[in-house]
């Protein structure tokens, strides 16, 4: 049996518990970095340990930077100090990935609230629930209780179709309108993967 070096069995430990990745694709990771050289993995190091600099908006939890500003919840990141937005008009999506694809468009001009990836068992998580208590609590104090719509911007899917109604429950008397996005999207797609002119569509046709 092969025994790995330590800090390979602690690359493939750490690196498998990413989306997507897993052991076998970890090591295979590992291997390439070490064949890159030590230059290359001291680049990717530094734009790992980067990442410690980005801060959750106290809003809507997308992410920012704006330097020089504390890391309290309400420093807001560049879309919800965006005056020009439309701000009762609100979509709520589950990741940051589907937030950039709907922003992609150029066809959504509000704000948004990422609450995070949905559970499959709809029991939603204690730091879930502290969002959603939060975006209520905005929403009374800047929009007199009411948005204008919340658009529930989750895959068209058996469990989006789930979440969707998990979401509409704690969140109907928040707005005037609350819609879907339209049926543009291939049924069991994500809304990270489809293209542009797709989820423009989608937004469009939103009921």
């Amino acid at each position: 049996m092969i025994h790995l070096p330590e800090p390979v069995k602690n690359f493939i430990a750490k690196f498998s518990r990413l989306p997507s990745i897993g052991p076998r694709q970890a090591t295979r990771l590992s291997f390439y970095l070490i064949n890159q050289g030590k230059n290359e993995i001291k680049e990717i190091g530094e734009s790992v340990l980067n990442l410690e600099k980005i801060k959750i908006c106290g809003r809507c939890y997308f992410v920012h930077q704006n330097e020089g500003l504390p890391a309290q919840a309400g420093a807001l990141c560049d879309i919800c100090k965006d005056k020009s937005r439309n701000q009762k008009s609100i979509a709520v999506v589950e990741k940051e990935t589907d937030l950039l694809s709907l922003e992609s468009t150029g066809k959504f001009n509000g704000r948004y609230l990422v609450v995070g990836q949905m559970p499959r068992s709809g029991i939603l998580e204690d730091w879930q629930k502290k969002r959603l208590e939060n975006f209520k609590d905005s929403v009374k104090k800047e929009l007199n209780g009411k948005a204008d719509e919340i658009i529930l911007a989750l895959n068209p899917s058996r469990y989006g179709d789930f979440n969707a109604s998990i979401l509409l429950k704690e969140l109907k008397p928040y707005a005037a309108k609350i819609s879907r996005l339209g049926r543009g999207l291939p049924i069991g797609s994500e809304i990270e993967f489809a293209d542009e002119e797709t989820l423009g569509e989608a937004l469009k046709n939103r009921n």
